[in-house]
Parts: structure tokens; C-alpha cells; sequence
């Protein structure tokens, strides 16, 4: 697949991507884009449920919208506020630590840089894009699993892995495309591409997708 094909890939998409309820991370960004709750955002979305994810991002937020403000909740009272995400145990420490680092290591300001955000423990490639991306409107692509899957499906990259995919996207894809991709492939594999048994037949792209690995559809 040429990058002609992948711009009406993605045109395609686009247009029915108002059909569909948007990624949290982008719902959040919607109302006011602020680094750190985009950061937080990403931290509590890992491995759970974007509904889970809402409610316990507002109950949190409520509370808590800065690092300073972060600080002030025990562990205990982090973790009641963001049940009943995955490892909301873990998370609860990731977030107090990330807003330590942020407060006494970046003069409270979340950094803008991937390297720099790859530093806090628990911020992947993915979380660290999404943040340059989502919270400061910078250049960056950020691959989860849905990116990973549907770009590999259409033949565009031939990856093993969301990171290797995003290497090779650095050097493929149109640089016009690079932040608008994570939220049309997700929203289109949360809802279309799925990872078992993918709706071939309600899909727009199905004529020009080379449905690699696909060995049963809907």
C-alpha cells in the first residue's frame, strides 16, 4: 500500500468517525487541553475500559487537576478515587510519583519532549506521544495495539511490534497524518477492524485493504 492509498484510508474514515464516540484521551482534550490530565488520562486508560476510564478520571479530577493538588491525596484516597481501573493500585503510585517528578524535576510543568516523558516510570512510547500530541499540538505518532493491527491488515507497515510500527511510520507516513492516526484507528478498530473477526462487510476501506492475517470476517 503507497501513501496515496493510505490518505484515502484515512479520508475515508474520517468522515464516519463522528458516527462513533471518540477515544477518552480525545474527549478530554475537546473540553480544555491541559498536558497533565492528558498525562494522567493515558496513565488510568491502560489495559481498562474507556467507560471505566471516564468515571474515574472525573472523580479524580474533581479532586485533583494539577501535580501540586495531586501531592495532597494519600495513596489510599488515590486508589478508592480511580477504582475499578486495571492495576488501580499500581496507578495510584505511578500518578503520586509522576506528579513528584513533574513538581521538583520540571518546575511543575509536564515536559514536551518524548525522551524527557519516557523518563517517569510507567510513561511508554504510546503515553509520551499522546501527551506531545494531545497536550501541546507537537509532531509525534503514537501506535497502540489498534494502530498496530489495522495499519499492519491494510499492508502498509509489516511490524511485530506497536513500537517497530511507529519507527516505521516515522519514515513512511505523510507528516500531515502523523496525529490524526492514533484517534481514526483506534475509534475504527473499537468499532470496525476488531481484533477477532473484524466487520469486513460494514467497512469502508474493505475494497483496498489487504486484510493481511484476517482468516474470518463479518
Amino acid at each position: 500500500m503507497d501513501n496515496e492509498t493510505i490518505r484515502e484510508v484515512l479520508s475515508r474514515i474520517r468522515e464516519e468517525y463522528p458516527k462513533y464516540r471518540m477515544p477518552i484521551v480525545t474527549e478530554l482534550v475537546r473540553i480544555k487541553k491541559d498536558p497533565f490530565k492528558v498525562l494522567v488520562s493515558c496513565l488510568l486508560s491502560l489495559r481498562t475500559k474507556d467507560e471505566v476510564t471516564a468515571q474515574a478520571q472525573e472523580r479524580l479530577f474533581r479532586e485533583a487537576d494539577t501535580p501540586e493538588r495531586m501531592l495532597t491525596l494519600d495513596v489510599e484516597h488515590l486508589e478508592e478515587l480511580i477504582y475499578p481501573v486495571g492495576f488501580y493500585r499500581n496507578k495510584a503510585r505511578v500518578i503520586r510519583e509522576v506528579s513528584r517528578a513533574i513538581i521538583e524535576e520540571y518546575g511543575g510543568r509536564v515536559p514536551d519532549e518524548l525522551d524527557e516523558l519516557l523518563k517517569f516510570k510507567g510513561v511508554g512510547r504510546k503515553t509520551a506521544n499522546l501527551v506531545i500530541t494531545m497536550g501541546y499540538d507537537k509532531p509525534g505518532i503514537c501506535v497502540d495495539t489498534h494502530v498496530h493491527r489495522i495499519t499492519n491488515r491494510l499492508g502498509y507497515v509489516r511490524t511485530r511490534s506497536p513500537d517497530e510500527t511507529e519507527m516505521v511510520l516515522r519514515e513512511k507516513l505523510p507528516p500531515e497524518q502523523w496525529i490524526e492516526i492514533n484517534d481514526l484507528l483506534v475509534t475504527w478498530g473499537q468499532n470496525i477492524c476488531r481484533p477477532i473477526s473484524p466487520l469486513c462487510s460494514k467497512c469502508l476501506v474493505n475494497d483496498i485493504c489487504a486484510r493481511v492475517g484476517v482468516e474470518k470476517s463479518r
